[in-house]
């Protein structure tokens, strides 16, 4: 046999078996992997769980290529079988997944429809991320009011351009409200939320409306395990009132700065939860 290489020797000269050398020819193949021929796509993911991801992917993308919009039908059962190749068990289990997170709307004896994909699981998992991080290093707390304090200071200037769009009769009695409660020592959580939707509601964006109000809640929901003053709700409530009055002056360096001291004031609370 002759080898491609120079044979090596051994210690007396002798030459040794030819080296193997590491050729497409002689390597072996890995068993773990069949070799893809080449100009064919990559083979789908499998198992059931990546079925299944890919199945939902289907379904949105069907959804997106049709330019359905919310409320739209969907093709019946029959028909996403058939464009979609796929038996009826996996399918139903796909539109599950989907309709919980609002992709999809069924109703039962009409059909299926295009959800509105509403903001709940983004909710529940900030709900849930945040109830850990309060008994924890608070991290995820901080983020989200950071985020909260950067698109509510951010819409400052926007919302004095809708200034004459505000409801200023709503605000006034939204704050009221709140200062009547302190009064009694209490919270106002309907009437803090309803300053808020007041606010932001001119500026006609209903995502931002939606993002706003998920994020409220969070904290609302978290707000028994802060830390709270005495006068906590009167202070809140104080806090509010000078927002509202930078708006009636049309005071955009009061308003930001207005914002900004409602943040510092839960950011303080968190601060001393945390040192708790």
């Amino acid at each position: 046999m002759s080898c491609e290489v120079p044979r090596p020797r051994g210690p007396h000269g002798a030459a040794l078996d030819c080296p193997v050398v590491d050729t497409p020819a002689t390597r072996k193949p890995d068993s773990r992997t069949e070799p893809q021929p080449p100009g064919e796509p990559a083979p789908r993911p499998s198992g059931a769980r990546a079925n299944q991801r890919a199945l939902q992917a289907a379904v949105r993308q069907l959804i997106v290529d049709r330019g359905l919009e919310a409320g739209s039908p969907l093709p019946t059962e029959s028909e996403l079988m058939r464009q979609l190749q796929v038996s009826r068990h996996p399918l139903r289990e796909a539109m599950k997944a989907l309709e919980a997170v609002g992709i999809v709307d069924i109703r039962h004896g009409h059909g299926t429809y295009v959800g509105s994909v509403p903001f709940s699981a983004l909710e529940a998992g900030l709900s849930f991320r945040s109830a850990l991080s309060v008994r924890g290093d608070h991290a995820d707390i901080h983020n989200l009011l950071e985020v909260r304090e950067v698109l509510e200071t951010g819409l400052a200037g926007r919302v004095l351009g809708a200034y004459d769009l505000l409801d200023f009769a709503a605000l006034d009695a939204a704050v009221s409200g709140m200062e009547r409660e302190a009064e009694r020592g209490r919270h106002a959580p309907a009437h803090d939320w309803a300053f808020h939707e007041a606010l932001y509601r001119p500026l006609d964006n209903a995502l931002v409306l939606d993002l706003l109000q998920v994020f409220w809640k969070v904290f609302h929901t978290l707000d028994a395990d802060l830390p709270r003053a005495a006068d906590t709700a009167a202070v809140t409530a104080r806090r509010h009132r000078q927002i509202l009055e930078a708006l009636r002056a049309k005071d955009e360096t009061a308003l930001h700065e207005a914002v900004s001291e409602h943040f510092r004031g839960i950011r303080s609370r968190l601060r001393s939860a945390h040192a708790r």
